[in-house]
């Protein structure tokens, strides 16, 4: 690789092939425990929620959807009273703290004013209502977090300046589980650093303080839209750090918010850290050292997921991404181009709205040993031989921090550990066989 290469960029004009944002209520309403979440659109759309969060509904889900009829979307109908009504069942079943109206697609096409509507019901019911339009409208399913936290952020109380002089006031923005938000913050607090709070919290009603004076730093990154939020309408700050997700990226984070808080690291710490986790991952790194890895797009976590595999030793050929704010992940693309140079491999080709078509023949050319995907293509690329593995899967697992990032590895190997197996019962003549003729 020549040392002045430099990551290259593409944007075509593809079809965005993943999962409704709606579907943001499945992480959101177990993460914050008092909320209510309202999702007001078709019958598509309540379908699609019984599908992909039918086994929840074991678990009393604190979710409902407000189907339309014709004539509502007809404006025949006025749909305040049947809000107002569903709204007061709500809160006198489940009492909730907050109820959360996602607005879907069909929100958006009849203009309807849901804004407009939930301070007037709000004020009847005595309880917060945020309105977020998670609709399909988005690039990725993942921005629908990213649409609640943002309408989230306006009600969060005004800073009081109350912490101890000199003392940094952060906040992180991101839904993790308890358990993994809370090894963040201890792997900050061993550095001397302590978190003021996270966005969201676990309750509603202890949300963090937010205003001038105050730091914010992200953890995922398709949270760019709730960035720009803190920014410039709560006059936060905003660290841009890589994100924590492998030990390679929570160590730049945790090195980057010690940067700006002026704060030496604990150098010898970090890498004992780092050092025990890489030593215990050894194992399948040695699955995938050398391999070849392609990225079609679906979650907006391919580029540190991209990052982190480099890392391990394996070749990523494309990174493709249903869109991407360079501004917020400039980190993470200096840490990739970083990675690329230290293990001395190419630069991957990142495709921002990637034609599928067009991908299909590269991976074809290319043949990659892995494939990133939506479920969408998962089942036509194994038919043709090709492995892959669902990106959907990355979402839902707890990838963050230091001790995660065997779990992210598991994910990835599983697959190629598979193909192993069957070719230890004797089936590798026949999977070369499927792979050569499925090419032609």
């Amino acid at each position: 690789m020549s040392p002045t290469e430099t990551l290259k960029f593409e944007c075509e004009t593809g079809n965005y092939h993943t999962f409704c944002p709606i579907s943001c209520v499945a992480w959101l309403y177990q993460k914050i425990s008092d909320s209510f979440f309202l999702v007001i659109g078709t019958k598509t759309c309540g379908y699609f929620l019984q599908n992909a969060l039918g086994v929840m509904i074991f678990a009393e889900p604190r979710y409902a959807m407000a189907e339309f009829e014709e004539g509502d979307i007809s404006a025949q109908l006025h749909d305040f009273d049947e809000l107002k009504r569903l709204c007061f069942q709500i809160h006198q079943d489940r009492n909730p703290s907050v109820i959360v109206w996602i607005g879907t697609c069909t929100t958006e096409i009849i203009k309807m004013d849901l804004e407009g509507m939930a301070p007037k019901i709000e004020q009847m019911i005595g309880c917060p209502i945020i309105v977020a339009r998670a609709n399909g409208l988005d690039y990725a399913f993942t921005q629908g977090e990213d649409t609640v936290l943002a309408a989230m952020a306006h009600r969060c109380p005004e800073y009081t300046n109350l912490w101890k002089k000199n003392h940094p006031n952060l906040v992180l923005f991101g839904s993790l589980p308890n358990t993994v938000a809370e090894q963040l913050t201890r792997e900050l607090a061993s550095q001397g650093i302590h978190v003021s709070g996270w966005l969201p919290e676990s309750r509603y009603e202890e949300l963090p303080q937010l205003g001038p004076g105050v730091f914010v730093c992200g953890v995922n990154p398709f949270l760019s839209r709730t960035a720009t939020t803190l920014m410039r309408r709560r006059k936060c700050q905003l660290i841009g750090a890589p994100f924590p997700i492998g030990p390679d990226g929570t160590r730049a984070w945790i090195e980057k918010i010690c940067q700006v808080f002026n704060i030496q690291p604990h150098l010898e710490n970090l890498d004992q850290r780092q050092n025990s986790i890489w030593e215990s991952l050894e194992p399948y790194i040695s699955l995938i050292k050398g391999r070849s890895v392609f990225f079609m797009g679906d979650n907006l976590l391919e580029i540190s997921l991209a990052r982190f595999l480099v890392r391990c030793g394996m070749i990523v050929y494309e990174i493709g991404i249903p869109y991407m704010d360079k501004r917020f992940q400039a980190s993470e693309l200096s840490l990739l181009e970083k990675t690329c140079k230290q293990m001395n491999v190419s630069m991957p080709l990142i495709v921002e709205k990637p034609d599928n078509y067009n991908q299909v023949q590269r991976i074809r050319a290319l043949q990659p040993d892995l494939v990133i995907t939506g479920l969408a293509h998962s089942n036509p690329l194994e038919a043709r031989g090709i492995t892959t593995k669902w990106s959907v899967e990355f979402t839902f697992a707890q990838i963050h921090g230091f001790t995660n990032a065997r779990d992210i590895l598991e994910l990835v190997t599983r697959p190629l550990r598979r193909n192993n197996h069957l070719k230890d019962l004797g089936w590798s003549e026949l999977v070369s066989q499927t792979k050569l003729s499925r090419s032609l």
